[in-house]
């Protein structure tokens, strides 16, 4: 059986076929590649992305009115490799150049404690620990059973040095009506416009941050 298609036009829409998707990869991964070569981590930094669209992508995106629909924490894992801290699907850390081709556009914004530099992050790597293998929080509840990506940010840092980032807001005060429909739908019926939740948008809002990349 012949896997080359037959006739030199059918050969030449490949062949584009083929440059197109590899102009895309390229595009993605070199970009991301340029995030990396300049992004100088640090442990403890809170890196911002938007995901690749969806319903509950744009949801999110949609309901705080922000691109970013992700978050987590850079820290080094025990074979001192950068990682990222995050909740998606579970917590769970992914490698970091890794979690910067995911995102849509390869985009990535970071955000710095000013005193970090002067805290171990050993404390912030514990609290993050405690967390893993955690269920992602369909819900965006306050409690602990599952987490969100934003919650175990927040959650995180209270726990390992006693500071809070960015301020909890109710869903009721958030831009809820256009995603009504889809937040019943995971809701089963119910809209929980009272229910606090600390957002990804929310976090960089705090004044104990500043934006380094």
């Amino acid at each position: 059986m012949k896997l080359l298609p037959k006739g030199k036009w059918a050969r030449l829409r490949l062949g584009a076929l083929i440059v197109m998707l590899v102009g895309v990869f390229l595009q993605f991964h070199v970009y991301g590649l340029g995030h990396l070569l300049t992004y100088r981590p640090q442990e403890g930094d809170i890196v911002f992305q938007s995901l690749p669209e969806g319903p509950l992508v744009d949801a999110i995106e949609g309901i705080t009115g922000s691109p970013f629909s992700h978050c987590g924490v850079v820290i080094k894992n025990h074979a001192g490799d950068w990682v990222v801290s995050e909740a998606i699907g579970e917590v769970r850390e992914t490698p970091l150049h890794l979690w910067v081709v995911r995102g849509r556009g390869a985009r990535l914004d970071v955000w710095r404690w000013r005193e970090m530099t002067s805290r171990d992050p050993q404390t912030l790597k514990a609290a993050l620990t405690t967390y893993l293998g955690r269920p992602y929080d369909f819900r965006y509840a306050p409690d602990d059973g599952a987490i969100y990506c934003s919650e175990l940010v927040f959650k995180a840092y209270r726990q390992a040095y006693g500071v809070e980032f960015g301020t909890w807001e109710k869903l009721g005060e958030l831009d809820w009506r256009p995603h009504e429909a889809f937040i019943r739908e995971m809701e089963n019926g119910a809209l929980p416009l009272d229910r606090p939740m600390i957002t990804p948008v929310g976090l960089t809002r705090s004044p104990l941050l500043e934006k380094i990349y």
